[in-house]
């Protein structure tokens, strides 16, 4: 074994190798590798590869690959164990892929295994867009979520890693889209250590998360991607992390750019650099070499920054034989199996909140009902189905497609799309709510009314990933876009009872609804085949246990300045307004009961445990599951004053 160079002795530890790899590169080499699509280097046996994957909610943008929920809808079953399960059969597809891939001799973008999810950032405002990407917005369910995801991305082998997992954007970052590339975040120390980093430090100290991710904004006056606060002093400092971190894709650029706290590309470079951030997403680190010439940059700082990244693709298992690393043994027909398909449906039957069940009018008796009519711009949409950062399903299965198979041949169909989702018309060469005679013609035909609106990632998501007049990704209000109330109401009108299906990745204002409509379900985007949970859920095949992971607010009038990153009158722990759905709430088909709760003790310490014991009973007629909350709240804290910085 002694004939053979360090980094290639798998008997040593992936630092010592690391380091040794390191140490034979040039300058040039190593500077090369601290760009996301990172050049061969054939002398060293070093093959190309490109850091940049997304895994959501499914392997993204590589073909094609199972599509769960979108993370918010995964976030409102309030299930860990699930989250977990989702995840290890992401990693499985991933590795599935990136196995076949390699044979195949492409190493491209979105063909790698280092994938930045998932996204932890909390959903502090529901005009974000890019809300629907988070677990919600508490900071404790986005931390138990994050870890489980985290957990099963990463899998559980001694020595190797599935998949890398990336938590991301570090840190305060939620909007707004248009703003990020300039914005600081004013916070305190208060709101910075309760809100906006506890997710990440429960991640990186329990789920040993691979990578972090920086964002695109400041940080009292401190880019994130360069920040010695965040990413020196709280990071690797006060929480021992020992990963790499990425910028965010272009955010070093914006630091003389955009933040003006540099005045060039060198000196962006080095500032990122210096302050441990070791892969840039964008080409701002080819400035290194002049870095180092210009003296703003050592070589060290650049040897610990590729080390890092060595010491991922190692745990990895890119320098070892294959046959000792177990994951190389994942076969191709893993990816987008029946047995992942038909889970990703089950996830979405948890992910569903029933809002309200005026009368028990759901779920209906599809035996009784010779006529349906499902209607509205979402009722036969892919795009509602999937949300943001998806890959390419082989199968989709809308709500109007799932309620046609869900009832047979013997039901009558209507469908009517009713109105665009956003626009005053469906077709171009039309009047104003062209589609509302036939939406409401087919609700007089019908003995029900099922009602599918809300939006689409097309109007809610990133900056530059959407393409319509609210191409910010955010949106101006939480109301139902478009035409959508209007047909709402003149449905409505025709006495038939009502469902309503909202299909979103945040929270709309939909008051009038809650008055007006018999029964409302939060379906947010139900993954590829999500039709079959939505119509599952409506005709009783089980009862619906999701629970709101966000707030629903009554009006956007209520809601602070998006600009305002104070935690004040945000989210259920801070409001001061009454809530039109809190946070946790979700309505079942059946009935629990609660008794007994018992504390190991009456007072606790700081630091200390308490364990809590409760009796719950379904003391109704259907089976399901439920998702016991307990809510602790200081009411005589010792310290009332808030930390200012």
């Amino acid at each position: 074994m002694s004939g053979i160079p360090k980094y290639k002795d798998e008997s040593l530890s992936f630092e010592e190798r690391a380091r040794d790899l390191v140490s034979r590169m040039t300058l040039e080499e190593k500077v090369a590798q601290t760009v996301y699509n990172a050049p061969a280097i054939p002398r060293l046996g070093i093959a190309s590869y490109n850091w940049w994957n997304e895994a959501l909610h499914g392997v993204a943008r590589a073909g094609v690959a199972t599509m769960f929920p979108q993370a918010i809808g995964m976030a409102a079953t309030f299930d860990e164990d699930l989250i977990y399960r989702v995840a290890d059969i992401i990693s499985t597809e991933a590795r599935a892929k990136f196995n076949q891939f390699q044979r195949k001799g492409d190493h491209g973008m979105h063909k790698g295994l280092t994938f930045w999810s998932p996204n932890i950032n909390i959903f502090r405002d529901p005009r974000w867009g890019r809300g629907q990407e988070t677990y919600g917005e508490d900071p404790y369910l986005t931390a138990r979520l994050g870890i489980a995801f985290i957990k099963g991305m990463q899998g559980n082998d001694k020595k190797y890693l599935k998949t890398a997992a990336c938590a991301k954007h570090f840190a305060v970052h939620s909007g707004p889209e248009t703003e990020r590339h300039e914005f600081n975040a004013v916070v305190s120390k208060k709101d910075l250590r309760e809100t906006y980093l506890y997710a990440f430090k429960e991640c990186v100290k329990e789920a040993k998360v691979e990578a972090v991710m920086g964002a695109y904004n400041r940080v009292n006056g401190e880019p994130c991607c360069g920040s010695k606060t965040l990413l020196k002093d709280i990071l690797r400092g006060e929480w021992g992390f020992k990963g790499h971190v990425v910028s965010d894709c272009g955010a070093i650029a914006d630091f003389h750019n955009h933040h003006m706290v540099t005045k060039t590309a060198p000196e962006s470079a080095a500032l990122a650099l210096n302050n441990s951030c070791d892969l840039n997403c964008g080409s701002m680190f080819g400035n290194l070499l002049i870095a180092h010439k210009e003296g703003f940059v050592s070589e060290e700082a650049i040897d610990e920054a590729v080390t890092r990244l060595m010491i991922t693709r190692m745990k990895l298992g890119m320098f070892d034989n294959p046959e000792n690393v177990p994951y190389t043994r994942i076969p191709y027909d893993k990816n987008d199996c029946n047995e992942h398909r038909q889970f990703a449906v089950e996830v979405a039957k948890k992910s569903m909140v029933l809002l309200k069940n005026e009368n028990n009018l759901l779920p209906l008796d599809k035996k009784k009902l010779k006529a349906i009519a499902v209607i509205g711009p979402n009722a036969n949409s892919r795009d509602a189905l999937v949300g943001n950062y998806i890959g390419t399903p082989s199968n989709y299965i809308t709500v109007l497609e799932g309620i046609r198979e869900a009832v047979g041949a013997d039901t009558r169909i209507y469908y009517a799309q009713g109105c665009h989702l956003y626009k005053d018309r469906v077709e171009a060469l039309a009047e104003y709510g062209d589609r509302f005679a036939e939406a409401v013609s087919a609700a007089e035909m019908a003995d029900a009314v099922i009602m599918c609106l809300g939006l689409d990632a097309s109007i809610e998501g990133e900056e530059g990933d959407v393409s319509n007049e609210y191409a910010s990704g955010d949106k101006m209000h939480l109301n139902l876009p478009g035409l959508q109330q209007e047909l709402l109401e003149v449905v409505s009108k025709t006495g038939k009872p009502v469902i309503l299906v909202l299909l979103s990745g945040s929270a709309l204002a939909v008051k009038w609804a809650d008055d007006n409509v018999p029964a409302i379900i939060q379906a947010w985007y139900p993954g590829a085949e999500g039709g079959r949970a939505v119509a599952s859920l409506i005709f009783g095949e089980y009862s619906p246990s999701g629970r709101l992971p966000v707030t629903f607010y009554s009006t956007t009038e209520e809601l602070p300045d998006f600009c305002d990153y104070s935690m004040r009158n945000r989210t259920y722990r801070y409001m001061e307004n009454e809530a039109l759905y809190p946070f946790g709430y979700g309505l079942s088909y059946t009935k629990f009961s609660y008794s007994g709760i018992e504390f190991s003790k009456q007072r606790i310490n700081a630091g200390e445990d308490i364990e809590c014991r409760i009796v719950v009973r379904n003391i109704g007629h259907m089976d399901s599951e439920e998702s016991v909350q307990l809510y602790l709240k200081d009411v005589e804290a010792s310290r009332t004053k808030e930390v200012r910085n």
